[in-house]
């Protein structure tokens, strides 16, 4: 596997990296690593279609803001904190596995970097459908497309405060819906949801805000004009794999 890849199997259990304690410039950014190859290095990602691309449903200046001020920030104040640390020696799957014995900046700093990157990959202008095989498991999970929709949804609406929506592959092999607050994810030991996450939703008002005002709903709403269902499905297969 090419270790510049998209992270297409991102919250897999055995997701391995060696770190270089050290920011890339603008001029050496990279597509999100999927950390499975060792020597990796923790890169940031270039985000994977053209800020305008989401519109009208995700708005150009909320792209540009989200992802060159607060996902850059999020990935410059990690590479501050593990710089010459153990956690810079750690995979990514060790960091979160531990995460509540790690300082809070990397917890919320690392989160926030990995979740973005994961996020951005959920996104596209033409993102396909769900497979046949993940249509089959969400309707014998939850009944339907449309109550799965309504599910998560509603995990997004009723998270309080800042936070992310996730659909995982837990331990049994099964879709669960769930929520995380702040940067937290469902890697990490503290996280409500446990699983390999395959499509995530960022409910911080940063997200939406500019577009959408205090409207979360409608922002979720538009969300599912803009999945990228090509690369949740390639999670989902990996991760049932």
């Amino acid at each position: 596997m090419n270790k510049k890849s998209f992270l297409t199997i991102a919250g897999i259990g055995l997701i391995a990296l060696s770190v270089q304690a050290q920011m890339s410039g603008v001029n050496n950014m990279n597509t999100f690593n999927d950390f499975s190859d060792k020597g990796a290095e923790f890169l940031f990602p270039k985000l994977p279609f053209a800020y305008d691309a989401l519109e009208p449903y995700i708005d150009k200046m909320t792209m540009e803001i989200h992802y060159d001020k607060h996902h850059r920030g999020y990935y410059t104040k990690f590479m501050d904190e593990i710089k010459g640390t153990a956690v810079a020696n750690k995979s990514f799957a060790e960091i979160f596995d531990s995460v509540s014995k790690e300082s809070t900046g990397v917890r919320n700093n690392g989160g926030g970097y990995y979740n973005h990157g994961l996020f951005w990959e959920n996104l596209s202008p033409d993102g396909g459908k769900p497979s046949d095989k993940l249509m089959t498991a969400i309707n014998e999970q939850f009944g339907s497309f449309d109550k799965f929709k309504e599910t998560f949804s509603n995990a997004a609406a009723t998270r309080f405060g800042s936070g992310w929506a996730w659909l995982v592959v837990n331990s049994d092999g099964k879709l669960e819906v769930g929520s995380t607050p702040n940067q937290d994810n469902p890697l990490m030991d503290v996280s409500p949801v446990k699983g390999s996450p395959i499509l995530a939703l960022d409910v911080w008002e940063h997200a939406y805000y500019l577009k959408y005002q205090n409207k979360r709903p409608d922002y979720i709403g538009a969300f599912w004009n803009v999945v990228n269902w090509n690369v949740v499905n390639k999670r989902f297969d990996k991760a049932t794999r």
